[in-house]
């Protein structure tokens, strides 16, 4: 009889983790959700899913979270107390989780005895790379990070892609663009740019850029980023021992999307559209705040068949709908109506 492959997600209530989870659910398998706090199980899932509470950064928590891991997703990632996911230089609380994870794991499978090493699919960032010339990036970019969440990212896939090539397991890191969408459950917070403007919108309040809005990003819906995860695990052993980037292929103009974004929130508000304005950028600006990115994904597509979904439109107004729908209930909640 043949065995089902376990697969552990760690950082299961995280805005990837839960996404990925969400996927996974529909395939009869054997999942274990790991995260500091309780899982949001699909209902009706075909697949078997263990929920573990567990703070990885205890001792022993990740060794008894992927005891029998055939597959591990490492999806964990910092969450500071600010609402974004920027880092400031020297956080070493940010590096126990970032990089510290990476490295735990690949002490905890070194230990192993035998049997094929196992997959682990590591969500990287494109931003890696670092300040580039080039608006189009296909991972042949040398990486030269400049700042400190990329930085964090890229010692852990060093470290992930080092054990790689000494057998201790077959890591597979996918730098992702600039995602958007919203995660499965109440833990699942989107801290990217296209999310943060829409709650500007929904409050009234003009959405803003640090730029002229000509600046391009590769955006890609969350729901398609949890697929191309999932096609990596299915393709793990081609893939292993390299980092793949991900993203549409497609850099929309800034400008344009906020634009986009605004409409679609007068849609469901009734009042006119916020409006969409330039202002100076903070001093915690990087320079990849200016530059343009488009992502040549075409590398991972060829090798696992994996191709975004979802039309980009179809994609904004789901994500302004539930960011809508959120923040309807909040006001509920807390007994609060109308706009600022």
């Amino acid at each position: 009889m043949t065995r089902t492959p376990r697969i552990v997600v760690l950082g299961a209530t995280g805005f990837v983790g839960s996404a990925v989870l969400r996927e996974l659910a529909t395939r009869p398998l054997r999942i274990r959700a790991v995260a500091r706090r309780p899982s949001a199980v699909p209902s009706g899932a075909p697949a078997d899913i263990e929920v573990r509470r567990a703070d990885l950064t205890e001792p022993g928590e990740l060794d008894a979270a992927v005891a029998d891991a055939d597959v591990v997703v490492l999806a964990t990632l910092y969450s500071a107390a600010t609402s974004t996911w920027r880092i400031e230089d020297g956080d070493t609380a940010a590096e126990r989780v970032n990089v510290g994870l990476a490295r735990d794991l690949v002490g905890v499978l070194s230990a192993r005895q035998g049997g094929t090493p196992p997959a682990v699919v590591f969500t990287g960032a494109a931003s890696q790379v670092g300040p580039t010339r080039k608006e189009v990036l296909d991972g042949t970019e040398p990486d030269r990070p400049t700042g400190e969440y990329d930085r964090q990212k890229l010692a852990a896939e060093r470290l992930l892609l080092d054990a790689s090539a000494h057998g201790v397991l077959r890591g597979v890191s996918l730098r992702l663009p600039t995602v958007f969408g919203h995660g499965f459950g109440p833990t699942a917070r989107d801290r990217g740019i296209v999310s943060a403007m829409t709650r500007r919108a929904l409050a009234g309040d003009p959405i803003t850029m640090w730029h002229d809005g000509t600046v391009r990003r590769d955006l890609l819906y969350l729901d398609d980023l949890a697929g191309a995860v999932v096609a990596a695990i299915d393709h793990a052993e081609s893939l292993a021992g390299r980092h793949w980037l991900l993203g549409t292929g497609e850099g929309r103009p800034l400008g344009q999307v906020f634009e986009q974004v605004a409409a679609l929130v007068a849609e469901r508000t009734g009042e006119p559209p916020v409006p969409v304005v330039s202002v100076e950028p903070p001093a915690h600006a990087e320079a990849g705040d200016f530059s343009s990115i488009t992502i040549d994904a075409s590398a991972f597509r060829s090798a696992t068949g994996w191709a975004p979904r979802t039309a980009f439109g179809e994609a904004l107004r789901r994500t302004v709908a539930h960011l809508a729908d959120t923040a309807g209930r909040d006001r509920d909640r807390d007994g609060v109506g109308g706009r600022r």
